[in-house]
């Protein structure tokens, strides 16, 4: 397997795993799962033979919608190839993950000095100085957890490491027309 085989499959298995194009359930726009995948980065790690790449500085990553930056991208592959972890971290500034749900619908945003990607679970990790942005609704806190398929926030007030952060939500009332 050559680098720029993995390299291009890497980046299909992510961009096709955190836009969510796999069920019609999940959140993304339809033509997002076509749309080619661009990331530019300072600097690229390579192991074929660990499954892993690391894209190291201003690390910026789009694929239809979904954007993604951070100064550090790590993406493991499971054994069967496919995209199993992505690890985004942010040391200047919060990483930041975006996506529009559906033609109508706000973008949804993402920060965390940590954003962990879970493929297989369809579950976003926002960690330390985590916030998430979902239509008028805001969440924030050491850590804020959003299951993709179910539309489900979940946050807590230390990340597991000892920091502690109280949870805070805004959550804006519907305005019947």
């Amino acid at each position: 397997m050559t680098p720029s085989f993995f390299t291009r499959a890497a980046l299909a298995g992510i961009g096709l795993a955190l836009l969510g194009a796999v069920s019609p359930a999940a959140l993304a726009l339809e033509s997002d799962a076509s749309a080619p995948i661009e990331i530019a980065a300072d600097r690229l790690e390579l192991d074929n033979r660990a499954g892993t790449a690391v894209y190291i500085g201003d690390v910026e990553m789009q694929q239809g919608s979904m954007k993604l930056t951070a100064d550090r991208v790590e993406i493991e592959r499971n054994a069967q190839g496919e995209v199993s972890l992505v690890t985004a971290i942010g040391e200047t500034e919060r990483a930041y993950l975006e996506q529009k749900p559906a033609p109508d619908d706000p973008i949804v945003r993402g920060w965390g000095r940590t954003v962990i990607y879970h493929a297989d679970q369809r579950r976003v990790e926002l960690i330390d100085q985590a916030e998430l942005h979902q239509g008028g609704d805001t969440f924030r806190g050491a850590y804020v957890e959003y299951f993709l398929d179910r539309r489900q926030v979940q946050a807590r007030s230390e990340t597991g490491g000892g920091e502690r952060e109280r949870v805070r939500m805004t959550l804006t009332p519907q305005r019947s027309q």
